[in-house]
């Protein structure tokens, strides 16, 4: 299976915020019910994932509070920039779903918003909130990963 990261995939949005405040414990891929102008929008490389979420109703995944802006030409055909989007997934990635989110403290968090083979794809995380001393935990891992390789780079060059 092809990640989001290869260059077919053209990113749209990504939701930078996700991986410091919250621990990504799994990741799931799915499509986007959207009209003609928000595709028409994405196209353009416009949408803010932010403040969204996603949640299972009735057997259906929802995306909540993602902002595709309206389309300029889109005229009275435009839809409400933050309305509820239905996700496509298939019934057994749902139950997988439901049942990670029964859990204490688990939710579903949007991570990236990309066009798959013309198709506009949503990644989504199921992620763990993480504590302040967490986040202070992962800071200080990433400083000190930098200052290895910053260290390895000055010895190759014979500092």
């Amino acid at each position: 299976m092809t990640s989001p990261t290869e260059s077919s995939d053209r990113l749209i949005a990504q939701n930078r915020r996700a991986h410091h405040d919250f621990a990504i414990l799994d990741t799931i891929e799915a499509g986007l019910v959207l009209a003609g102008t928000e595709v028409k929008s994405l196209r353009g490389g416009k949408a803010s994932l932010a403040e969204s979420f996603a949640t299972i109703d009735n057997g259906e995944v929802f995306v909540r509070q993602m902002h595709i802006p309206p389309y300029e030409q889109g005229n009275r055909w435009n839809l409400d920039p933050v309305r509820t989007r239905k996700l496509l997934l298939h019934r057994e990635e749902i139950l997988k779903l439901q049942k990670a989110v029964a859990q204490k403290g688990q939710t579903l968090i949007p991570l990236k918003l990309y066009f798959h083979k013309g198709r506009a794809k949503l990644l989504l995380g199921i992620a763990k909130g993480k504590k302040s001393h967490d986040k202070r935990a992962s800071i200080a891992d990433r400083d000190a990963k930098r200052e290895i390789a910053r260290a390895r780079r000055g010895s190759e060059r014979g500092e």
